[in-house]
Order: structure tokens, then sequence, then C-alpha cells
């Protein structure tokens, strides 16, 4: 695998998804956001000519397994891309009653036509939520979706970028102040861990350890934890409630592939 993007020629790459893959909330230099397929299609451009690699990202917060499905990977049949980036089900596992058996059986369906439409497909496990306030009580469901997801890959022939096992992100500062979407250090760890997983060689290990951390006192951490609550806590669950996606009338930020 170490020389599998030496050997491989990829000019185009499709990341479909929610808004992991959308990149929240890593802001980009065209005040969108950008995140770790923007990062990761960069790394595999800069092995190119200049203009000869084309790049999609197709991925919208809030999208549920069922709407990818149904929305962006029709898409990559017109597209054609070398390769194909699927991060998702993390917004299903989220859901109450959610099945992760039943999830994992759409997922795959989803990976079967890709491999029709793409060179190479990557998928992503989801991360270890034993550090995640309020998610902590999914792991289990999220163990259970990742066992399917090395499974499906292995039938399959797709690389797999294993957030679960990256331990960098269990670092607070691997998350951005809403603690359930990526910093962007957090975004470069992935889109690091991501280049490795196909083979690419990375100037920098994901699993680089980080500076000393400042010092923060419980009463601190009681402050910011009540801040958090009320500034993204609440809005989250009353999404919910009101049956609100934070994708509605949101529409993918580059759906064709352009040159980057």
């Amino acid at each position: 695998m170490a020389d599998y993007l030496e050997t491989l020629d990829l000019s185009s790459y499709a990341a479909l998804g929610d808004s992991f893959t959308e990149g929240l909330n890593d802001p980009g230099p065209d005040g969108q956001f950008a995140g770790w397929a923007d990062r990761l299609a960069g790394m595999l451009a800069a092995r190119r000519p200049e203009t000869d690699f084309r790049y999609a990202n197709l991925a919208v917060r809030g999208r549920l397994l069922d709407q990818i499905v149904a929305e962006q990977v029709p898409k990559v049949r017109q597209l054609q891309p070398d390769l194909v980036t699927l991060c998702a089900g993390g917004n299903d596992i989220l859901r109450p009653g959610s099945d992760p058996d039943l999830i994992a059986e759409h997922f795959e369906s989803a990976v079967l036509q890709l491999r029709e439409s793409a060179g190479r497909v990557l998928i992503c496990t989801g991360f270890d939520t034993r550090n995640v306030p309020v998610l902590r009580h999914l792991r289990g469901k999220v163990a259970t979706y990742n066992s399917h997801l090395w499974a499906i890959a292995d039938r399959n022939g797709l690389a797999v970028a294993d957030l679960w096992s990256l331990r960098a992100v269990h670092d607070r500062r691997a998350w951005s102040d809403d603690r359930l979407h990526l910093s962007p250090e957090g975004h470069q760890r992935v889109a690091l861990l991501a280049a490795r997983a196909l083979g690419l060689a990375v100037e920098s290990d994901p699993e680089a350890a980080w500076p000393p951390a400042p010092v923060t006192t419980p009463a601190d951490q009681r402050r910011e934890n009540l801040q958090w609550a009320r500034t993204y806590l609440l809005p989250w669950v009353g999404r919910r409630l009101r049956g609100e996606s934070s994708g509605d009338h949101i529409e993918a930020k580059r759906p064709e592939l352009l040159p980057l």
C-alpha cells in the first residue's frame, strides 16, 4: 500500500458525506468551510501539474445516509472520479432507536454503486465517543457500526481511514467550540490519516504530540461547560425536537469537478 499513489494516477476526487466532510468548523480562504476533504484534495493536487487535478465536494451538513445515497451517489455516476470518499452514517447513529446493522446494509449498497463509477473508494470509521459529552452513551453503537464498515471494506477492496483509533482527536483542541465538529487542526489530522490510508507519504504524523495544554481549574471547566450547553447543546436538542436539520436549505459547496 505504501507505493499505491505512486502507481495509480489520480486526477479527480469527489467527497461525499455530511458536515464532517463539508468541513465544519474549518474556515477556508473563500469564506466557505474547508475541512479534511479539501485538505486531502490539496495534498493530491500537489502531486500533479498545475490545474491538472479536479475536485468536487458534495457533502452537506445534517444529511442522513439515505439522503446521501439519494442526492450525492447519483452525481458520482456523472462525474466518474478517480477517487471517492464516503463518510456517512453518523447522523443516523445519533437518532434514537437507530439500528447500526441496518445502517451498515444501506452503506454497503451505496459502496457497491460507487465502485461502478469510481476508480478507488475510501471510507471512514466513526470516532470513539468515550470523551464526547452527550454522545458517550452511543459508543457501543458506533463500535458495532465500525465493525460492519471494516467488513464492508474487506469485501469490497476499500481503503479505510480509521478515525476510531486516531488518538490525537482525544485532545480537546482537536474539536471546535461546539464539541461536535473538528477544529482546523483536527481536520488537518484527519486529512493526514486519510492520505496515509491511501498510501500517500505525508510530511506530518497525524498522531504527533500536541503542545502542552494550558492548565484550567475545575471552576473554569464548569463555566466552559455551562456556556457550551447554552450556546450549542440546547439549540442542537431543539432542532431535533422540531425535526429540523442544520442542512435545511444548504447546497453542496463544490458540486462539480473543478480544478483546485
